[in-house]
């Protein structure tokens, strides 16, 4: 079998921004909207240099996607068994939003890949993520069974955090928007009110065991 040849410096740099000019592309204007030009153009390459590097807008996307899944997932892989519950998920709250506000593109990138079916991350979703969430949900079940948080339904729990924080990156305009315009910083208030929302969810009631 022959070994692959390491990438050269300029490879690496060509690839790198070959991936922040797709991550750009694609987030905002989807797959099906985003081309091969677009990327090219963005990333300061010319259309037959793109296609040295990737085949396919297809194989562009994908490999962006396989790139990012594990920073995406890492936040909910820190939810430690050891730690306080209440505070563990309060937590994890915190560094999703965190993501929205430092990964707006990738958030958006994901959302756009969910509408469409996610043709080419299906296979990620059943696999690596089904395995991480039905692991962190059996966590949350023995919270409750001790407990340590209220009876919620763990699944729901996760899906509600998930939606509650990425809307400030997928719908970033809009919150800004109906806040007051483009400069105003929705963050703080929205850690705030996510953190006594989750608070109140999970705070077991007095006296359940």
């Amino acid at each position: 079998m022959t070994e692959q040849r390491p990438r050269t410096r300029i490879q690496k740099r060509n690839t790198a921004a070959i991936f922040e000019a797709a991550l750009e592309v694609f987030s905002q204007h989807g797959f099906r909207g985003a081309t091969l030009d677009q990327i090219a153009k963005a990333a300061g390459l010319s259309k037959p240099n793109l296609l040295y590097y990737f085949p396919s807008k297809e194989a562009i996307h994908v490999a962006l996607l396989s790139k990012l899944m594990d920073t995406w997932l890492d936040p909910l892989r820190a939810l430690d068994a050891d730690g306080e519950p209440i505070e563990e998920l309060l937590a994890y709250v915190r560094r999703k939003l965190q993501m929205s506000r430092d990964f707006p593109r990738e958030s958006r990138l994901f959302a756009n890949e969910i509408v469409q079916g996610a043709p080419r991350m299906i296979a990620a979703i059943e696999g690596e993520l089904k395995a991480l969430v039905d692991e962190k949900a059996a966590l949350i079940e023995g919270w409750i069974a001790a407990g340590k948080i209220a009876a919620v339904h763990p699944y729901h729990l996760i899906f509600s955090i998930w939606s509650l924080t990425q809307h400030y990156a997928d719908f970033d305009v809009q919150v800004r928007a109906i806040l007051g315009g483009e400069t105003v910083d929705p963050f703080p208030q929205a850690e705030e009110y996510l953190e006594t929302l989750f608070t109140r969810l999970l705070s077991p009631v007095t006296g359940q065991v």
